[in-house]
């Protein structure tokens, strides 16, 4: 049975964030939680009266260091930490396993422990679990953390599974050393960036009697998106009924993506580290006080902020008391963070227990990434122009007006050259296919799946569009309310999706955990159950008489000059025939006369779409005539004046077409259903 009574009060729909609570004893802690480092029980240049005003609940101390100075002995005089550091609230204490890590050349570890030597005198020490767990309950801690061994996350499989092993053996020793404590204690799942490991530890893990389980072994070396693709595994794997910590990781940015996938706890040390170097973290960006820019300028570091800092001095002051060095400018600076922090997880829990998560989600996850918008940073000299990020064919291409696309270097094609990408695809595809409503369903047994072909996957703009479409809608309106969305991506070369999931700063829509379940399994599922998407990845050709029928197409592959084969009759006609069972529509961002052309010598109904960047129209096509009349949008059909534009225009005709077989060519398209109905209604 939990020594913590955790209680999991809800969890977001369309997301696994959660708000939940549990008693320690010093006190409850409510969750999603940040935990403020007091590495020697002390949170640098802070006191427990400041900590407590800023708002925290909960601090973290380490075993490591204070089994080196003050000592056992020490806690033992004093009854524990709370005492010691006049602290009232809960204490979590890490074990040491990271500290020992990071002293590569003065620690050796092995089945007994870790034999290090102290950096206060020189003495060597060895660190087993059981010592580790008797210098924990001499601190009192609420929480107390097994001793691991951790190791950088990019280690090689064979050490990254030696290592899990040997902790998974430490964790069943550090729960028999524990005895009959009241002190909580949590496991550590371990396995490195290796798949099939971290879920065999959160397997071994959970089986054992812990109040709690941490993820270890990240910010240790891997990429923000490899930190986010296995927090979201390993939380997979982990029970709804225990709190879950993400050990060291603590950027604001980080700790909204890791609520997203499921965390609820947090420490790092990074509010009060960056405090020293004059950083402060504001909701207008993130502001360096060491610029000369804050010299001269008056009001509070964030008008937006409730701090004691901001209540009481101004930019200008703090600007001097970073230049000049001063403790008190990293005394004030640290409580403006802490209390940042702590605002931060206070809006998040709101957020959940409101029901709107993700629409706090999507908004933030861009405003944390932002620095100092007011003040921004003005090269003194013409920087060295730094090349693209690149892969393969593909290179990030930033437009003049600060979004990121992905350009192909042999064509020089921009996708989504005009628009930022997640507009356009929100616009063409999500908004212009009436999206939302075709989710909602008709009536209560209406379970028929609705099925998306994205033609030309990309980056996963267009995909990602309809996911999120899903998921803000079923945080709205609940499962029950929605039909099960099916979508099938069709891509052939998946560089730019890698080039993109490897650089999420630049494309906000990859930092969800999908594209990188999508690359790495072919297949990702939404934890509802009701949304399943699936990459055929290979020639489009090859796919269309296999695949699903659709019933909405988003066709947005390279350009007719540079994807030739997607854009003629021929493959029109054997998409029509494949969903010739359902009434599809194909939303596709051009207007041109030679792809409408096509389209209605495919078998295809043809419309104007909404206008997108330059372009005055782009194009809609339906399998069923009449379908036109009743899509929510009324769009409008080609008529006689399209007809005209054709009949003098340059791509009239297919440019491989002989010359004798154009006025046949011509004769269908003036006898095509869609233009005969407009004459017989006139």
């Amino acid at each position: 049975m939990s020594r913590l009574n955790f209680t999991l009060e809800k969890t977001a729909p369309g997301s696994k964030a959660r708000a939940a609570r549990f008693t320690t004893l010093h006190g409850e802690v409510r969750t999603p939680v940040f935990m403020p480092v007091g590495t020697q029980a002390t949170v640098k240049s802070q006191t427990a009266d400041t900590l407590k005003a800023c708002g925290s609940s909960v601090l973290l101390a380490n075993t490591y260091h204070l089994l080196l100075r003050p000592g056992p002995e020490v806690f033992k005089k004093f009854g524990g930490i709370h005492r010691f550091m006049s602290w009232e609230g809960p204490v979590l204490t890490d074990s040491g396993g990271f500290q020992i890590f990071s002293l590569p050349h003065s620690r050796d570890m092995n089945e007994e422990g870790a034999r290090f030597r102290s950096y206060v005198d020189g003495a060597a020490h060895l660190l087993t679990p059981e010592l580790s767990i008797s210098m924990q309950r001499a601190i009192n801690s609420d929480i107390m953390m097994v001793l691991d061994q951790c190791i950088p996350s990019t280690s090689g499989r064979e050490q990254a599974e030696a290592a899990m092993h040997l902790t998974h053996r430490w964790a069943e020793r550090s729960l028999r050393a524990r005895g009959d404590s009241p002190q909580a204690m949590f496991g550590i799942v371990q396995g490195a960036c290796h798949h099939d490991l971290r879920i065999q530890s959160a397997a071994f893990l959970r089986n054992l009697p812990f109040d709690g389980l941490a993820i270890g072994g990240l910010a240790v070396g891997e990429t923000h998106a490899e930190r986010y693709e296995f927090t979201g595994l390993v939380t997979d794997h982990l029970p709804d009924n225990l709190p879950r910590y993400l050990m060291g990781v603590g950027t604001p940015i980080d700790i909204l993506e890791a609520v997203h996938r499921g965390v609820d706890m947090f420490d790092c040390i990074i509010p009060t580290q960056l405090a020293q170097r004059g950083t402060a973290f504001t909701s207008h960006g993130k502001m360096h006080l060491q610029r000369t820019v804050y010299k001269l300028q008056d009001g509070p570091l964030d008008s937006r902020c409730g701090c004691p800092t901001c209540a009481r001095y101004e930019r200008g002051y703090l600007h001097h008391l970073t230049k000049t060095g001063e403790n008190l400018g990293w005394h004030l600076l640290g409580q403006h963070n802490i209390w940042f922090y702590h605002q931060l997880m206070r809006e998040i829990r709101e957020a959940i227990l409101a029901g709107v998560w993700l629409d706090y989600y999507e908004r933030k996850r861009l405003e944390l990434i932002r620095h100092d918008e007011d003040n921004p940073t003005i090269p003194t000299k013409q920087p060295k122009a730094a090349r693209a990020p690149r892969l393969g064919d593909y290179e990030i291409h930033t437009s003049s007006q600060g979004f990121s696309s992905i350009r192909q270097l042999s064509s020089g094609e921009i996708m989504h050259s005009v628009n930022r990408p997640e507009d356009e695809a929100q616009k063409l595809y999500v908004d212009q296919s009436c999206l939302t409503a075709r989710l909602l369903k008709r009536a209560a047994d209406d379970t028929e799946e609705l099925v998306i072909w994205d033609v030309g996957l990309g980056a996963a703009s267009n995909a990602m569009a309809a996911v999120q479409c899903f998921e803000k809608l079923l945080a709205e309106v609940g499962a029950d309310a929605l039909r099960p969305l099916r979508i099938v991506s069709f891509e052939c070369d998946l560089d730019p999706l890698k080039l993109a999931a490897a650089h999420p700063y630049f494309f906000p829509h990859v930092r969800h955990r999908a594209p990188h379940i999508l690359l790495r399994d072919g297949s990702w599922s939404h934890p509802s159950g009701l949304l399943a998407w699936d990459l055929h990845h290979g020639d489009f050709l090859t796919f269309i008489e296999t695949s699903l029928a659709a019933d909405v197409i988003f066709y947005d592959p390279f350009s007719s000059k540079t994807d030739t084969g997607l854009w003629t009759s021929e493959v029109f006609a054997r998409v029509a025939k494949q969903c010739a069972t359902r009434s599809a529509e194909l939303y596709t961002y051009s207007n041109s006369t030679a792809v409408r052309v096509a389209l209605l010598t495919g078998g295809w109904h043809v419309a104007e779409g909404v206008g997108t960047g330059p372009k005055s129209t782009t194009t809609i096509a339906f399998t069923r005539l009449d379908a036109i009349a009743v899509h929510p949008l009324l769009p409008r059909a080609l008529g006689d004046e399209w007809l005209v534009r054709w009949r003098r225009s340059g791509s009239q005709f297919p440019a491989a077409l002989p010359e004798a077989d154009r006025p046949a060519f011509a004769a269908r398209i003036e006898a095509h259903p869609q233009f005969q109905a407009a004459t017989n209604t006139r």
